[in-house]
């Protein structure tokens, strides 16, 4: 399984579960899976597909960018360790055993 984990004094209560071959979004809005209730984030902001060694990440055409380790993507993978920017929010991925 998958954690998505927010890593800043205002987000670090944010932590989201993927288990492999998930897709799910991230945005402001309510339909988002994952709900990111902050500045500078879409409605639909970004959406992650989950496998069993990575996580593939794709920008929703969000107003203010995706950033996986502070670089601005279209389409990106991330391992362990590498950080998930949507607006102001920052979440650090962990992979955890099933």
């Amino acid at each position: 399984m998958w954690i998505l984990q927010g890593s800043g004094p205002e987000t670090d209560l944010l932590t989201f579960r993927v288990s492999p071959g998930a897709v799910k979004t991230i945005g402001r809005a309510p339909r988002a899976d994952f709900i990111v209730d902050a500045a500078l984030v879409s409605r639909l902001h970004c959406r992650i597909e989950a496998g069993d060694s990575d996580i593939e990440v794709v920008d929703l055409s969000s107003t203010n960018g995706t950033y996986v380790n502070d670089r601005k993507i279209a389409r990106a993978k991330l391992g362990a360790g590498d950080r998930l920017r949507v607006g102001r929010v920052e979440l650090t991925l962990e992979r955890q055993a099933d």
